[in-house]
Formats: C-alpha cells, structure tokens, sequence
C-alpha cells in the first residue's frame, strides 16, 4: 500500500531533477541535488515493498518499519505539491520560471510563501526553503533504509506499475439474493415472527439470531423482512441497523421518526431502559436483533434465540464452485477441484469467509496460484476473527498497489453505513489515489477500483439505479475490523453525541491522516473536541456532517490555520432542519493550498465566497449544491486552473458565473451554467466552447440572450461526452420578441450528439418547437423533460424518437388536444407499418390545464403501432381531459397507472367497479387514484 504513495512522488522527483538540469544556474539551491538523493533511495526501498507488506501481517517491527516511511512519503508529498503550486502560481501571475531570468518576475507578484511576502520577490527562497526539507527528509531515509537492510527483505524486480491488470468480473456476476443452505432457518424465523405470543407475553418478544457474519444472519433478518406473509401479518414494520457500539439514541430517534415522522429530543440512554420503553409496544409485536455474540442476545431479553449454524461442507462449496468457477472451462475445473476443496476446509464453514476466497480464486486459473493460496502462512494468523481474517487477507494481498490504498481508505466510514459510490470515488481522487491513464478519466479509474473491490466481495449489500448502475453499498463488519488493522488508526469516526468523544484522546494524534466528524440534530460540539482536531496536524481529510456550526466563525478560521495538509474538506449538512449553518467561509482558506475537493452541499446561510479560495491552485471538485443564498462565486475564479469539477446544483440565487470560468480548460462538469445577462464580469454563452464538458450540465438564463450567434459560438454540438443537458429559458427580465428569440436560440443551440438526458424548460416559441433534424438527430436519447412550453398549442412530434424510453410534459397550458401530430406520424403515410415511441416504457402528463382530448386519428394507410413497451402512465392536475386513448388504457404491457390532483372526469370514469372505464384498466396490475 506504501507503494501507491511512493510512486507518484518518485515521477515528480524525476520531473523535478530533469527541470533543475535544464536551468543550471538554479542549482546552486539544492533542490536538484536532494531530489536526485531522494529518487535513488526511494528506488531501492521500492524494490522491497511486496515482501514487506506480507511481512508485516505478523511482523510488529515492520509495520512500524512501514508506517515510519508512509510517514516520510507524505512529508514528501506535501513538500512536493509546495513546490508545484509554487511554480503554478507564478505562472498565472505572469512569471515566466521556465527561463533563466526567471528570478525576476515580469510584474509584481506577492507569493503566499512566508519567505517570499514581499512585492516584487525572488523564486530563490522559496527553492531555498524546499532544498532544506527535502534535506531533512532525505535523513530520515537514512535511517529507514538502514533499517530495511536489517530485515532482510526479499527483492521483487518487478515494478508495482508494471504489473498486469487483473481481470475482474462484473458485480452483476455477484449474486447476492442467492443463498445456500439457509432455507429451513428462513422458514423457521418466518415462523417464530408469525406465531402469536403467549398470553403471559407482555409487549414484545425479542427474537436474536446468533452468529458469525458472512451470509447468514443479515440476510436471514433481510429475507424475513421482504416477506409478503411478514408484511401482512404487522400493521408497520421498521428497520434500523445497529451498529457496534450499540447507540441507543440514534435507534430510538430512528424508529421514533420512522413511527411519526419526526424525532424529539431525548437524551442518550442504555438497552434497559430503551427496551422499557419498547415494552409498551402492543401485544404480539416483535423485535428482531442480529448479533455475533450470544452474550449480547441475553442482555438484550430475548426470548428467543436462533443460533445461526456453520454452513456444511456441501453448501459451502455450493458457494465457492459458484464464484471461483465462473465461466471457467470445464476442464480447468477438474484440474483444480481438489485444491479448491481443500481451501474450502479451512473457511471452517464460514460464509463470508467461502465467498471471499471464491472471488479471489476467480482471477486464478493455474494449479501453482491455487497451491500458492492454499499453502500461505496467513492461513494459521490470530487476529480480529479467526477464520474470518485469513481469507479477507489472502484476497486484500492481492490487490494491486493502488486498489489497497483506495479500500483501506474505506476505514473512516463507520460501520453499517452506507457508501454513495460516486462520493468515495471523489474522496479517493482528492487524496491522489486514482491518476488519469491515456483516455481514461480519474472517475471512470475510480469505477475500476470500486469494481475490483465489490468483486472481492469487500463491498456488498449494493443498491442500483433504474440502469443497473451501483450507486451505493455497504461493507459487512468484519470487512470494516480489517479496513481499521490495515490503516493503524490513521483514519478516525467520531459521533457527536454517542459516547466516542473521548475516542480522540486515546489515538495518536499526529498519526490521524483522515477525520470524520457525523454531529446529529441539535447537538452542540464540545470545545475541546475541536481542540483536539486542531492537534491533527497531518490531516489529510476532515468530514464534518451535521448541522451544528454555530462556532463556526471562531471555529474555522483557527482549523484553516493548523490544518494546512488538507486534501478534502466537507463542512456538510442535509440543508433542511438545522438552523446553526455557516455564514460565510473564512479568508484564510487560502492557507490550505493542498486542498482538492471542497465540499459546502447544503450551507443555505452562504451567499459569497470568499477570493481567497481563489488561492486553492489545486482545487479539483468544488461542491455547493443545494447553497440556495449563494449569489455569487468569486471573481478570480479562473485562476483555478485544476478545477474539474462544479457541482452548483439546486442553486437558484446565482445570478451568474464570472468570466473566468472560460479559462478553465480542465473544466469537466458544470450541473448550472448561468448566464448572467446584464451583470458586470459575467460569462457569456459562447465561454461553453472552451469547456470540455462531460456528463452533464445545465444551461440557465437563456432567457436573457438575444443573440443566436453567441449560441452557436458555444458549439454544443461537438461536445461529444455531453449525456445530460438541461435548457432553461429563464430570466425575470426578459427580452422583448421573446418567442421569435427562442426559436432561433434554439435551433443555434446544436445538440450534442450522444445526448441520453434532455430538459428544455420555459420555451416560449409558438412555430415548430425545433427544426426537425434537430430534435431527430438525437438517436440515443433515453429521457425527456419538457416543461411550461406556454405558447405551444400542439405537442412536439415526438413519437419518431428512436430510444425514448422515458417522457414528462408538463404544464404545457395551451395545449387543449393530443393527435397524431404527438406520434409523428403523417396520415398520408405510404401504407408500411409505423412505430410511434417504439421504446417507451413511462409517460407522466402534469399540469396541461386546458388538454381536453387525447386521441389518435385511425384513418392512416397502413398499420401502426403506438408505444409497444408502455408499462408506466400517470396523469397529474388535467382537470379538462375528458377520457384516455382506449388502446392505451387496454394494453397488457401497462403495469402501473396514476391519475392525481385535479382530475376530476378521468377519476370518476376509472373509479373502481363503477366506473365506466373500470371494465378497460382492471387488469392493470397497480392503480393509484387520489
């Protein structure tokens, strides 16, 4: 894992040695000679890593060996992104460091180097202060690598970055709804939840199932509460996680919300009174507790207890044969079927254990890799859960470098909790773990590490969006234990309030590389709490969530000057209930100058940013959405040279973005590109050309441009990456002849090309929405919002969209009937057969005030076939539409249909039994009226 910080720095050594030689007059200072110094040391302790990290599983003295270098490499790594940020903030202030007159600079600049704060100052004492460091840190190496030769260490000749990718499975691959061997214990809990208590039972009886975590007790507790018998048989049914250490107040704030819809305020308290509480539930309720310990059951008054059994020989290679033969030859199985039982032994009957191994196994195809398995020492470690770690272990050693750093990251999460994919994946960028290869973007790197790790089973419970895309998981418990021995306390979770504060002063505070801070509801954060943060002089992350910031202006200033290391920063609330948010963001943000992602989501109070945050030159990812009072983003934005990423989303008071923003060549993501007409220094339309947009990005104010050439100058159309685009036609003050303008801003604004994702909001042209081929060239997209269209008085002709799967019209007021025109199709069609929406899975109709008729006219030569796939209809707030198409209502593909709001004839004629179209829609399987 040192391997993955050692690298980058030995490619910026090397960058530095070659750009000291080609200006020799500078190497007077030393930067050069200690660089060199460094590069063949860290070389040599390089070729030693592999077998260290082994080693240090049982080796006390080398993991001490080795945390004493991690220590040294991100000393070095904060003295090398001193020394780049140096050099990139004389470059955007004009001064030309790539020449030998460089000394001087062209303009009077003030560096934010203490050695160099006067006008008009000299590079040299910056590299003066940078040779000395190195220097120090040079010594240390001295010693460690006198160290490494004590040790003995076997060489490994081959590079970590010239090792093969391994191959990975999908985690589609990855099954976890199948469960072996757990079908009787499934039925006998189902069972015990639907008997009926005793009479002499008073409240609820508390079920415990016990045991070993892996596929087991979890999922048992998940299967019973899927049940469809379960679901009937219990007015409501709640389920809280509970993590260890238990926290009472959080679950009982849980199913108190859960119950109510809000929480009270009530103090922490132990099971005994907590279970008090719960004794009042009604007769026959239950609750169902897992747990690894049985102790634990009976402090708890179960009144049942179901030991959670080892899996059998049988159902663990079940198990195993599953995964580590997936889609492997039949031959190459036999040849490895005995070794792999052998292995299966000594998972002990454990399922997480099987299917760890199993999915390392996958990635193994020859006798000699399995035998390597079988036969490791690891086998026979003692620690954290016997049986359990070996495996966990076994699969960690085998990832590459950089994948162990990424997971042992994963360790300041608390456990049970549960990880938004895309949010660890900008954790890891920000802290340099995922770095851009040829084509391939730091995101899509991180999406192959996250793969890696879900398919050596260290992530699991995954929850996917309506693509089958991984948006979150979890990661079991014990995988959690072994994050924390892997990291050695370096990363930390507090909670506030649940009993962890004095957590702090029992770690090694100078050792905490990653913080992170969850405050709940109302609760107040004790000084020395922060005291004790201030300590953290390494730290790499702070992740503060919570709403209470109401020492913030004291609080911050003094954090922005001790933590000068900072990678990533998260001052975080949900933005709804707390009152305590920030105000505004401390001047001296500026010292943070390692700072790469910023995180402000839901700091409702902030309405500017400070120009010192201008001074973050390494800033990557700068997140304020849903800051509903944030006016303005600072003027010299554009000196943000690194920035790739603006998530403004939910940002309704920006006027506009600044001018800069058109420098910022590695921009990549813009969630609301304002166009601020009328303001001074505000960007125009046309800054879109230089922006290398990816993904997604949303265009407001288009309202305030009158000019279709500075449409066309932003050329959307050749931003090939582009999948989500969003077009609001909103601005208080408007342009006069607006619905000529629309039209021709519109048609100027070419689509992208590869378009999945379309809104188009608060268009006020009255002639054909938008030039035919326009609309048609958008072959690949899948969704469409169309909203507040007031001037249309007929509908688009959307049917001829070829993979429009997805369609929201709303408040379009003019509109009074849906025709043929809707399909696209022309009635004097030659006479072949026509699909209109051929892909069409959900239509929603919202707010169309005046739409009194939807129908389609039949007399068309030839067939047609109208929306094949539509399984999803709803219609909100059609107070005049008098009835439904009939071959729509009556297809079978329909599964859901909803009708709400003001509707009052299409309600009465749907009504159940009486209702004139009942005999038409009661075969549809779902049917909301209301």
């Amino acid at each position: 894992m040192v391997d993955a910080i050692l690298s980058p720095i030995l490619e910026q050594l090397t960058s530095m040695a070659v750009h000291e030689a080609k200006e020799q007059v500078r190497l007077v200072t030393g930067v050069g000679k200690e660089a060199e110094k460094l590069t063949r040391k860290l070389r040599t302790i390089q070729t030693v890593l592999n077998d260290a990290e082994k080693r240090q599983i049982k080796e006390e003295t080398v993991r001490l060996w080795l945390d004493q270098l991690r220590d040294a490499c991100y000393d070095m790594e904060d003295v090398l992104g001193e020394w780049n940020t140096a050099r990139l903030k004389l470059r955007i202030d004009g001064v030309d460091d790539h020449e030998n007159d460089a000394l001087v600079p062209k303009k009077k600049v003030c560096s934010f180097f203490p050695a160099a704060s006067c006008v008009g100052c000299k590079p040299i004492f910056l590299r003066r202060r940078i040779a000395l460091k190195m220097k120090d840190i040079n010594e240390t190496l001295d010693d460690i690598a006198k160290q490494k030769d004590m040790f003995g260490f076997a060489v490994n000749v081959i590079k970590s970055n010239e090792r093969a990718d391994q191959r990975v499975p999908s985690i589609s691959s990855i099954d976890e709804s199948e469960i072996f061997g757990r079908e009787t214990q499934k039925n006998d809990l189902v069972n015990r939840l639907l008997c009926e208590s005793s009479e002499e039972q008073k409240g609820p009886c508390v079920i415990s199932l016990v045991g070993m975590g892996g596929i087991g007790k979890t999922t048992l507790a998940q299967l019973a509460y899927n049940n469809d018998d379960v679901k009937n048989h219990f007015e409501k049914i709640i389920w809280v996680c509970v993590s260890d250490p238990f926290d009472v107040f959080r679950i009982a704030r849980a199913i108190i919300e859960a119950l109510t819809g809000s929480a009270p305020n009530f103090y922490y308290s132990k099971w005994g009174p907590f279970y008090n509480c719960l004794k009042n539930g009604l007769h026959g309720s239950k609750i169902l507790i897992t747990t690894r310990d049985e102790t634990t059951a009976h402090i708890m008054k179960s009144t049942d207890i179901i030991p959670i059994d080892l899996l059998s020989e049988k159902e663990c290679w079940s198990i195993f044969e599953s995964l580590a033969f997936f889609g492997k030859s039949m031959e190459g199985c036999e040849n490895l079927e005995k070794i792999g039982r052998e292995i299966v032994g000594k998972c002990k009957g454990l399922p997480l254990a099987v299917k760890t191994i199993g999915s390392l196994l996958w990635s193994k195809n020859t006798e000699e890799e399995w035998q390597n398995i079988l036969k490791s020492e690891i086998w026979e470690h003692e620690g954290i859960e016997r049986g359990l770690l070996a495996p966990l272990l076994l699969s960690y050693n085998e990832l590459p470098s950089k994948v162990k750093h990424c997971f042992s990251y994963c360790a300041v999460f608390p456990t049970d909790f549960e990880i938004w994919k895309h949010e660890l994946i900008n954790l890891w960028m920000a802290q340099g773990y995922l770095n851009e290869k040829g084509n391939k973007e730091m995101e899509d790197i991180g999406e192959e590490y996250f793969n890696i790790l879900a398919s050596s089973s260290f992530f699991q419970e995954f929850k996917t969006d309506g693509d089958g895309k991984v948006y979150k998981c979890k990661m079991h418990d014990l995988v959690h234990d072994l994050t924390q021995f892997i990291c050695r306390n370096a990363c930390l979770t507090v909670k506030i309030p649940g009993g962890e504060e004095s957590i702090m002063s029992s770690f090694d505070q100078k050792k905490v590389l990653h913080l992170r801070l969850t405050i709940d509801k109302g609760t107040s954060v004790p000084i020395a709490i922060w005291n004790n943060v201030k300590r953290m002089r390494q730290l790499r992350s702070l992740l503060v969530e919570g709403d209470e910031y109401s020492r913030s202006s004291k609080v911050l200033p003094q954090l922005f000057d001790k933590l000068t290391c900072l990678r990533a920063l998260t001052l975080q609330t949900d933005g709804w209930w707390g009152f305590h948010f920030i105000k505004e963001i401390p001047t001296n943000i500026g010292k943070l100058i390692h700072l790469k992602y910023l995180n402000l989501k839901g700091q409702k109070k902030i309405e500017k940013l400070p120009e010192t945050l201008c001074e973050l030159y390494n800033l990557e990812r700068l997140d304020v959405n849903d800051c509903r009072n944030l006016r303005e983003l600072p003027r010299g934005i554009g000196r943000l040279r690194k920035l790739m990423y603006l998530h403004n989303a939910r940002t309704a008071s920006l006027r506009y973005l600044p001018v800069g923003i058109g420098e910022l060549i590695r921009l990549r993501e813009v969630r609301e590109f304002v166009v601020g007409g009328g303001y001074d220094r505000a960007c125009s339309l046309g800054s879109l050309k230089t922006l290398n947009l990816r993904r997604q990005c949303s265009i407001r104010g288009l309202g305030g441009v009158s000019d279709a050439g500075e449409a066309r100058r932003a050329e959307l159309e050749k931003k090939k990456y582009l999948v989500e685009l969003g077009l609001h036609f909103d601005q208080a003050g408007r342009r006069e002849n607006e619905e000529d303008e629309d039209e021709r801003l519109l048609e100027a604004l070419g689509p992208p090309p590869n378009l999945k994702k379309l809104r188009i909001n608060g268009y006020r042209g009255r002639r054909n929405v938008v030039p035919i081929n326009w609309f048609m060239s958008l072959t690949n997209l899948r969704d469409l919002d169309i909203r507040e269209w007031r001037n249309r008085e007929h509908l688009p002709p959307l049917g001829r969209l070829p993979s429009l799967e997805s369609l929201l019209i709303f408040g379009m007021q003019s509109v009074k009937r849906v025709g043929n025109e809707f399909m696209g199709v022309e009635s004097d069609t030659d006479g072949s057969s026509v699909i209109a929406f051929p892909k069409l899975k959900l239509l929603r109709f919202w707010g169309m005030s005046e739409l009194e008729e939807w129908d389609f006219v039949t007399a068309i030569k030839g067939e047609i076939i109208i929306m094949p796939r539509l399984s999803s209809l709803t219609i909100t707030n059609c107070r005049k539409l008098k009835a439904l198409p009939d071959h729509l209502l009556q297809k079978s593909t329909l599964q859901r249909l909803e009708i709400w709001g003001e509707c009052p004839v299409l309600k009465e004629r749907c009504r159940k039994e009486t209702g004139e179209d009942w005999p038409k829609i009661r075969h549809i399987p779902e049917i909301s009226i209301g």
